[in-house]
């Protein structure tokens, strides 16, 4: 199937997952599974692998169903596991709320959802936006414990803030592609100052929608916390002698240091052992790991060492079903990719072509919405853009960077259930599907709005 049916079968499929989630209470599993599957069918995906005349082999449904689950396992999967080890290691020792008192020294008790928002954007620079939530949830639940503000709230502006600067500014793999393939690869620099700016807009929005919608959805994490009856200072001196701040940053900040530097050596053109070592060192696996082998050592100093088994059984129960629900999603992701959605979207463009600087934004928002991956929606839509540069009116430097900052708003807009990122920040916000659909899609929305209005402002200067 093709054309105009095609798009009308998935916007069914999605509607039928969504009902079949919120409203008829079947596991997110097995219903994102089934609707892939039907959907894979319906849209033509042969039942075995075909060889065409020309030699090319088209995967066949069960092929390209193992490929998304697997794929999953093998971006995100390991990090999500180390993650939550790290994550667990810090509320056992008690380091997190060590860490929460930090944040609240350095921004004041007032303004938690600003800090952890403006905490998630600079971490998710040299950071993918999905390993910064794991990373920095243990700091988010320890504030919401510290300050009792809606946990909705935090985890929306901890994602909004890690997604801007994850599709907005270098050195993650969307931005950099995307400008390279307008021409800015080796001004880089403009297109970072560019992201910073573009980021003021999209953040401001994405903290008041936060506020907003954590007054009326409650998470597990919020009501937990309403029933406890001890007090902030009774949890935390219930874990006896707290590690000291050096020993409860370490895990944290360590992997995100070790990231950053193989981010650096990559955008830097390194070469030789010293640019292998910062690679392998800023593998997101390798820099968790380090991260964990600090957990452990956490746990050493603090004397409990001895719960290091039951604390790593504890954390393979919370992130196994966050890991089958992450990979479901990213099944779907794979089996929209392998239908002819996207070159039925890439072959009518020019239809979209006379809107000028909202046309990278549309056309990356569709591609976003359609397939989950953000990096994608980024390298795409700048590839189907750059030959029309000239037509748009968007060929000088200024406005092909502001053409990079249109593709990332569209790229955000919006994460839903066939992106791994919304079922991340559910899960671990201890949200479910039906209110991570209120909360997280509707906040990449808001966030994507925002960014272009912002962006447009600029257009109207830039030239």
């Amino acid at each position: 199937m093709t054309g105009i049916g095609l798009i009308i079968v998935f916007i069914i499929a999605i509607i039928v997952m969504i009902l079949g989630i919120s409203k008829l209470k079947i596991h997110p599993f097995l219903v994102i599974m089934i609707i892939s599957l039907v959907f894979g069918l319906i849209a033509g995906i042969p039942l075995v692998n075909v060889t065409k005349e020309d030699g090319t082999v088209v995967q066949g449904i069960a092929n390209v169903i193992g490929a998304g689950f697997s794929g999953t396992f093998t971006s995100i999967g390991i990090v999500i596991i180390l993650g939550t080890l790290v994550g667990t290691v810090l509320e056992s020792t008690g380091a997190a709320f060590n860490l929460a008192d930090m944040v609240i020294k350095l921004v004041g008790p007032k303004h938690p959802v600003l800090a952890v928002q403006l905490m998630g954007w600079v971490v998710s620079i040299p950071v993918f936006c999905d390993s910064g939530f794991v990373i920095l949830d243990p700091i988010r639940k320890a504030l919401v414990k510290r300050t009792r503000v809606s946990g909705v709230a935090m985890a929306v502006a901890l994602s909004t803030g890690l997604y801007a600067s994850h599709v907005f500014i270098p050195p993650t793999p969307g931005p950099i592609a995307a400008a390279n393939a307008l021409g800015l690869g080796d001004n880089l620099l403009l297109v970072m100052g560019m992201g910073v700016l573009v980021s003021i807009p999209a953040l401001i929005g994405a903290v008041i929608f936060s506020r907003f919608i954590g007054e009326s959805v409650k998470s597990r994490e919020d009501i937990d916390i309403d029933a406890a009856a001890k007090s902030y200072e009774e949890i935390v001196a219930g874990y006896g002698p707290l590690p000291n701040g050096f020993i409860s940053l370490a895990p944290i900040i360590m992997p995100i240091l070790l990231m950053a530097l193989g981010s650096i050596a990559a955008m830097g053109k390194w070469t030789g052992s010293i640019f292998q070592i910062c690679s392998f060192l800023g593998t997101p696996i390798i820099a968790l790991g380090v991260g964990v082998l600090l957990a452990v050592c956490q746990l050493m100093v603090v004397k409990k060492i001895d719960k290091f088994y039951e604390i790593t059984n504890e954390t393979l129960k919370i992130a196994g079903p966050i890991l089958f629900i992450t990979a479901a999603g990213g099944v779907l992701g794979r089996v929209i990719a392998s239908t002819d959605i996207v070159r039925f979207i890439t072959d009518n463009a020019a239809a979209l072509a006379v809107i000028g600087i909202f046309f990278p934004f549309l056309l990356s928002a569709i591609l976003k919405t359609a397939q989950g991956s953000s990096t994608v929606a980024l390298t795409t839509t700048a590839g189907i853009v750059a030959p029309l540069m000239g037509v748009l009116g968007l060929d000088s430097p200024g406005r092909a960077a502001l053409t990079v900052m249109a593709i990332g708003a569209g790229a955000m807009t919006v994460s839903h259930a066939n992106d791994s990122y919304f079922w991340v920040v559910t899960n671990f916000g201890g949200m479910t599907p039906e209110q991570g659909y209120k909360t997280q899609t509707a906040a990449t929305l808001v966030e994507g709005i925002c960014a272009m209005a912002g962006i447009f402002i600029l257009s109207l200067f830039i030239r």
